[in-house]
């Protein structure tokens, strides 16, 4: 077959759209990447692409509605009977105008269950809608020992001060206007009930100001909530880092924005970089006896950061999801924490920084099942199926 995929703006999406394009040339499709930001550069071209599209592009694969954000490429698509393979990343609050208006052909993975849940109800149009768990990439390089790991802990994400997040939502919304307050009080709800999903704070919030519950009217809201749901993330990355500072543990983290976190400047925050590569957080990843995570709010998903941990045969300390409850175990092949129980967190971790035969265990448990089933492989095994399954493309 014949697939077309994008770079863009997003490092860590190009990355991923590399990794999809290897594994579909080593099954002997033939692939072509567009370069969106560059598309007159000499590889990657628009030009490139019209002499690939001579022949039927069979499929095209794009992250965050990239390569179909606008009608000239979702009428190119079109015109040659080409099926969109849509990965998303976040939740599907941030890709509203696509689920409204996408190619004829369409396929649309979440990484989180709730969210495929979330389109049926409120994107009855968009037909073929499936789960799909992000994916990891095998080690290149061999294993670190766990005595001989150079960190602790290592955690590698952005960091904003959540306030900062709160001109955008003034932007929306007047201060102190009614609605600015609605959003406000979803916030609040978050941040105090971690257990809640963004769309169940959305609806109960609605529910308690006596508000319509119309489709329409909670689309409306879901559609603007993008500021909140980066200030609850960045509260909990910010919660869990102080809560392990504050203990005395030792933490690196990787990222833009560190330099603001309440505890900068503290002698075991050690801030290793700040804007970085995801490729090159592989070799930190691969020396640190534990990577920290903390979920992008998906509380039925997974996240790359997991499985990235667990293949660079380190331990992955998270909180949890139902999805991550299913098919992993605490203790056997994780180390799960809960965001209500932060004060618990640095017990959690020194427990597993003072048992190392126990840890390298687990390590061996976690890479053992991740590398049969959440690598690019397995990745590219279930978006062929569904091309199949839904379009009869093989």
């Amino acid at each position: 077959m014949r697939f077309v995929l994008f770079y863009e703006s997003t490092e860590s999406f190009n990355y991923f759209t590399d990794e999809i394009a290897k594994e579909l040339a080593k099954r002997g499709h033939d692939t072509f990447i567009l370069d969106l930001l560059n598309p007159s550069r000499t590889s990657h071209s628009m030009e490139e692409l019209m002499s690939f599209c001579e022949r039927k592009v069979d499929a095209v694969v794009c992250f965050n509605r990239a390569g179909i954000h606008n009608d000239t490429f979702i009428n190119l698509w079109d015109m040659m009977d080409a099926c969109t393979l849509h990965i998303l990343m976040d939740h599907p609050l941030r890709l509203h105008p696509t689920m409204e208006r996408h190619t004829r052909k369409y396929i649309q993975f979440c990484p989180d269950e709730e969210h495929v849940a979330y389109v049926k109800k409120y994107f009855p149009n968009v037909e073929h809608i499936e789960f799909l768990a992000h994916a990891g990439t095998p080690d290149d390089k061999s294993p670190i020992p766990y005595i001989d790991k150079k960190y602790d802990i290592v955690f590698s994400a952005t960091y904003y001060v959540p306030e900062s997040m709160l001109p955008e939502l003034e932007a929306l919304f007047p201060k102190d206007s009614p609605m600015y307050n609605i959003f406000m009080q979803i916030e609040k709800d978050l941040t105090s009930h971690t257990e809640k999903s963004l769309i169940q704070s959305v609806l109960g919030i609605l529910d308690a100001n006596n508000m319509p519950l119309s489709d329409n009217a909670v689309k409306t809201i879901m559609r603007n909530m993008t500021p909140i749901d980066w200030m609850v993330r960045m509260y909990y990355r910010g919660k869990a880092v102080q809560v392990l500072i504050k203990a005395g543990l030792d933490v690196h983290v990787l990222g833009r924005g560190w330099e603001n976190h309440p505890c900068a400047g503290a002698d075991n925050l050690h801030i290793l970089s700040g804007r970085i590569n995801l490729a090159d957080t592989f070799d930190y990843m691969r020396d640190a006896r534990i990577n920290l995570n903390v979920m992008p709010w998906f509380k039925e998903g997974t996240h790359d950061r997991i499985f990235n941990t667990m293949l660079r045969h380190s331990i992955c300390l998270t909180d949890s999801s139902t999805w991550l409850d299913r098919y992993y175990e605490d203790g056997k092949d994780i180390v799960l924490y809960d965001l209500k129980q932060l004060d618990k967190l640095p017990e959690i971790a020194g427990y597993w920084l003072n048992h190392p035969t126990e840890a390298q265990t687990l390590i061996e448990n976690a890479c053992e099942k991740t590398a049969r089933n959440y690598t690019w492989v397995n990745c590219v095994d279930s978006m062929l199926e569904s091309l199949e399954r839904c379009y009869g493309i093989h």
